[in-house]
């Protein structure tokens, strides 16, 4: 298996300590919130081609590769996914392919849109007019995304989170209506946590469009940090093949940063060594 981490696990760690940090754990890759990068108070998408090329170097400097970028609409202002303006869908559309643009330049390859808060359904919208308009909104980035051969991955998130894009056959659904090779799907062990089929079950039902995943507890804390046993969820991947990144996301920072981290891969690596 190939381990990344987030970023933002690390708080306010420049980004070069985060990265050598994660290297000495045994991290080989880094995944980017984009709202950390950049000049506070701009957005990400207006990063100028040499501090992109700053953030690249100081990544490989690490010996670490640049997974992708993740919590892509968070702290963003007039963007949304079902929106019944069209102007505004294509607002999103249009940030979306800015930011494959951004991760291509950091020498990133996936995209992880989760964003429940701008994907849920508004007011006056019906279940189907949101997987409409989601299917639009998508399909509008696929050209961007082919050019930056960058994979935009649909994260399925709880009922507790969204009302849209549930379950990992509702994402697929939509990224069979969308009909991109450039938009695949996105797994997420406490989001999965909520479906009614076993884990493993959800990985090897999607393995034809599983582009990424991330490794996480339904308490918000690292792997192995809860009660989800990760040997079956590895076996799992492991028998389908997958070859793309096991990126460690935590939202509950109360461990500290350095037991999440060094934790988190420790308790990944003992599970796949079980393996056999």
């Amino acid at each position: 298996m190939r381990y990344a981490i987030c970023n933002e696990t690390f708080g306010e760690w420049p980004l070069a300590e985060a990265c050598e940090y994660a290297a000495g754990c045994g991290y080989t890759g880094i995944e980017l919130a984009p709202f950390t990068l950049g000049t506070p108070g701009e957005p990400p998408t207006a990063i100028r081609p040499a501090a992109r090329r700053e953030i690249a170097g100081v990544i490989r400097a690490a010996g670490l590769e640049c997974v992708g970028l993740h919590w892509l609409l968070a702290k963003t202002e007039g963007l949304h996914l079902t929106h019944p303006n069209a102007a505004v869908r294509r607002r999103t559309a249009a940030y979306l392919a800015d930011l494959a643009r951004l991760c291509g330049d950091l020498g990133g390859k996936v995209l992880v849109l989760g964003s429940p808060q701008q994907r849920s359904r508004l007011p006056g919208v019906t279940a189907e007019e949101a997987f409409s308009s989601a299917c639009e909104t998508l399909a509008a980035t696929a050209e961007i995304l082919a050019d930056s051969e960058t994979v935009l991955a649909l994260e399925p998130l709880s009922t507790a989170e969204t009302d849209v894009i549930t379950t990992a056959a509702e994402a697929r659904r939509v990224i069979d209506e969308v009909g991109s090779p450039w938009v695949r799907l996105h797994l997420d062990v406490k989001a999965m946590s909520a479906e009614a089929k076993p884990i493993p079950e959800v990985i090897r039902a999607n393995a034809d469009i599983l582009a990424h995943f991330h490794a996480n507890d339904p308490n918000l804390q690292g792997p192995g940090f809860g009660e989800v046993a990760f040997e079956p969820i590895l076996a799992a991947l492991d028998a389908i093949n997958y070859e793309g990144w096991v990126s460690v996301e935590v939202f509950d920072y109360s461990p500290g940063v350095e037991r999440l981290v060094t934790e988190s891969i420790a308790n990944l690596r003992a599970a796949e060594s079980g393996l056999g």
